[in-house]
């Protein structure tokens, strides 16, 4: 009909509020020369810096990918942020044990069955990811519907150990860009690395330290303190990454060493952890620990590659095995925290059954299906424990502490460095 449009109308339905655009040559010139601004950022291996309004951040889709309100906080250290980042997760990552089970594709469901029976359905929309233990089957069909969902699926053997993985759609190249720079700098790997140690050691130490106050402390737990302590200040005079790791392993034995004097006297017949042992783990309490550190691999694992870093490429651990050497960078983090704090505390309740949920033989100790079952359970409920952050102040679970740790560890090459490995336990 060749009439002019003058103008458009952009209808937000949330609010129900109808905004009236004029549609002329200045408006026009404006659109067009934010087309070409974003045409040339998208070419661009730089992240912009944040903007100067932090009001316009409030309501940003993309405020927990860019964190404003921590890189403020990094700027100035009497910044109080607001928490944008979402506190917890609102979908379900389902485990499958048993080695009948069925996992299959029921129109935009995901179906676990076990014998003919329906044991779990779950919308695909409320999936987060499926972690499939031992011989369990799933369907191609399974498959494509959470590859097409972009939920990853995890096979873990039936002593625990990660097997791999599937994670659909591409990463974003421009963030893998700034990684691999960043990482091929020794400067700026042995700066990260002195963060990651100094949280792991400090952690342990703090854990110890806490887990004995009011109590007599044996000289075996007292001499593991003074090792772990020299360890700590060793490890900030050090300027080779090879004898950060040297110093990281002593506090490590020290504590193995005398962490089960945090077992009550009851359970120590059973549980007894006379230091780490894995590959297989040798003893009860070293079978739960691997098995978490297992499923501890696969929640750091997901939060990398959601943010879109390569794991395969870290910083301190060396790729000496399938295991991806950022993935085992980051979940140092994480060991104490989120799970030997954990299994402590659940065998100190007798959660365990020392017969029934273990398969032991000469050469090795393994979880059974009822000892499987009941670590996953406890690590999926200390996943959604919230916790108040040490550094930024707010609360949110251990689940999206760890996506956060990954996004604060890209801040570190990118625009405003110094929150990574920042937070300790009270």
């Amino acid at each position: 009909m060749n009439r002019p449009i003058v103008e458009g109308r952009v209808h937000y339905h949330a609010d129900n509020v109808t905004v009236r655009v004029p549609l002329d040559d200045d408006t026009r010139s404006l659109v067009m020369g934010a087309v070409k601004r974003a045409r040339a950022l998208r070419k661009e291996t730089v992240r912009p810096p944040i903007t100067d309004n932090e009001h316009a951040c409030i309501r940003c889709s993309l405020a927990p990918v860019c964190l404003p309100e921590e890189e403020r906080l990094a700027q100035n250290q009497c910044w109080e942020p607001i928490r944008l980042f979402p506190p917890d997760h609102d979908k379900t990552v389902i485990h499958v044990v048993s080695h009948r089970a069925y996992v299959r594709r029921s129109g935009n469901m995901i179906k676990v069955e076990e014998d003919g029976q329906e044991l779990k359905t779950c919308p695909i929309q409320s999936v987060q990811s499926v972690v499939i233990h031992g011989n369990a089957q799933i369907t191609t069909q399974a498959l494509q519907l959470c590859a097409t969902n972009d939920i990853p699926v995890h096979w873990l053997s039936a002593g625990g150990k990660y097997v791999g993985g599937l994670a659909s759609g591409a990463m974003p190249v421009q963030r893998r860009i700034r990684q691999y720079r960043a990482l091929c700098d020794p400067k700026c790997c042995l700066s990260l690395t002195h963060k990651l140690v100094r949280a792991r050691i400090e952690g342990q130490l703090r854990y110890l330290l806490r887990a004995t106050r009011g109590h007599i402390r044996t000289n075996g737990m007292t001499n593991a303190l003074n090792a772990i302590r020299n360890d700590l200040k060793a490890v900030m005079r050090c300027n080779e990454i090879d004898e950060i790791r040297g110093y990281e392993g002593n506090a490590s034995r020290s504590y193995f060493g005398v962490v089960n004097e945090l077992i009550i006297p009851e359970m120590q017949a059973q549980f007894a952890l006379d230091g780490r042992n894995r590959r297989p783990p040798q003893d009860r309490s070293n079978a739960i620990l691997s098995f978490g550190y297992a499923l501890l691999y696969r929640s750091v694992l997901e939060a990398i590659v959601a943010t879109g870093m390569e794991p395969a490429f870290g910083f301190y651990h060396t790729p000496r095995s399938a295991a991806h050497p950022l993935v085992l960078d980051l979940m140092e983090l994480f060991r104490l925290p989120i799970w030997d704090i954990a299994v402590i505390g659940s065998i100190n309740r007798k959660t365990w059954d020392p017969v029934e949920d273990f398969v032991i033989t000469k050469s090795k100790t393994w979880l059974s299906d009822s000892g499987r079952k009941k670590a996953i359970d406890i690590y999926e409920r200390r996943l959604q424990e919230k916790w108040k952050h040490s550094v930024m102040g707010y609360s949110l679970s251990y689940a999206r502490t760890i996506e956060l740790e990954v996004r604060l560890l890209e801040k570190e090459w990118t625009s405003q460095p110094g929150l990574f490995a920042q937070s300790r336990l009270r």
